[in-house]
């Protein structure tokens, strides 16, 4: 029998694109050779994280499996009745994106001009319903087989703050969702609360200082690169979207990468320098689809991405499962230090 190795996850936060990363972990939960032992995740990265805890915690590895099926399904359930949906058109020409949807459209528009405090005074989030419909969140703080890690942005110190496993609350995982155009700012602790994308999506650090596994697998949705230049105004705000959201990230590994070259020319060794990085990216399955379709909720759209994940993660596992433990399959340079 091969030897368990352990894993971190870093889930990216992404909307509907989280359902990509839904795929990578039902794929990582099925073989019984990998362990996770700590998972940091933002906005969707963190909805997928904490079902899961509060999956473990009950029951098991299938459990998990379960409960992730069963949250992307209700996420699609209550989108059935939203207008923003797919064209006719788009539907025919089997393209995901919402940016002809009018429903989309105008919302888009409106969020230009009218604040969600006036847009949505009883602050009315469907989503939020659905976390804490599926999600026990005492059970989730008593979970011993799983350390998690939920970032957010503090609006008025423009500080990241990451919730540790226990201080985890359906407000804490609202937070890290928190688009400031669309919802009103999440308080917690008489502090106001934005999406954590905006300072760390996800964020690394907890992982390395607080776990023992060195291997951290990135899950990465929002593409870091692309070819072209964009000239419309949907490919403008489009890559505007991937590049703030992958910003903090880029920051943060390009320190690490930094501090261990510092490390290693010292002599010194200390979780920072023994760390191990991977990557499952999903630049090329989701490269097509832009940021409108982040809020496409449809069942077809979850399972397509849910695939693509599954498919990805099945790959890595055969390309590079013998490498956990013993070195990086990440390259850091080429894919974050170099132009």
């Amino acid at each position: 029998m091969s030897q368990i190795k352990k894993l971190d996850l870093a889930l990216q936060g992404g909307g509907a694109h989280g359902a990509y990363t839904w795929g990578v972990i039902d794929r990582l939960l099925e073989d019984d050779r990998i362990e996770i032992e700590g998972i940091s995740g933002t906005s969707a990265g963190a909805m997928n994280g904490v079902v899961m805890a509060d999956a473990l915690t009950r029951g098991n590895k299938e459990t998990a499996r379960q409960a992730l099926h069963q949250f992307w399904k209700a996420v699609s359930r209550a989108g059935m009745t939203s207008p923003i949906r797919r064209s006719p058109l788009d539907v025919l020409t089997g393209n995901w994106s919402l940016d002809h949807s009018p429903g989309y459209v105008a919302m888009d528009l409106l969020s230009r001009l009218v604040s969600p405090y006036q847009m949505n005074p009883l602050n009315i989030n469907p989503l939020r319903d659905i976390v804490a419909e599926h999600i026990d969140f005492e059970r989730v703080r008593r979970c011993e087989q799983l350390k998690l890690f939920v970032t957010a942005t503090n609006v008025r110190t423009g500080k990241q703050r990451v919730f540790r496993r226990e201080e985890m609350s359906v407000d804490a995982v609202m937070a890290s969702a928190c688009l400031p155009f669309v919802f009103q700012a999440v308080e917690i602790e008489g502090e106001a609360y934005w999406d954590g994308g905006y300072m760390g999506n996800p964020a690394l650090f907890p992982l390395m200082e607080e776990c023992s596994a060195r291997d951290i697998l990135l899950v990465q949705i929002n593409p870091i690169s692309r070819e072209e230049v964009p000239t419309s105004a949907s490919a403008i705000m489009n890559r505007l979207n991937e590049i703030t959201f992958n910003s903090a990230l880029i920051k943060e590994i390009r320190m690490i990468a930094l501090l261990k070259r510092a490390l290693d020319e010292q002599g010194i060794e200390n979780c920072y320098q023994q760390a191990l990085f991977h990557r499952i990216s999903g630049e090329q399955a989701l490269a097509d689809l832009s940021v409108s379709s982040k809020m496409n909720s449809e069942w077809a759209f979850l399972c397509y991405l849910f695939d693509q994940g599954r498919a990805a993660a099945e790959r890595w596992l055969e390309a590079h499962f013998e490498e956990i433990g013993e070195r990086s399959t990440l390259d850091i340079d080429a894919v974050y230090l170099h132009e």
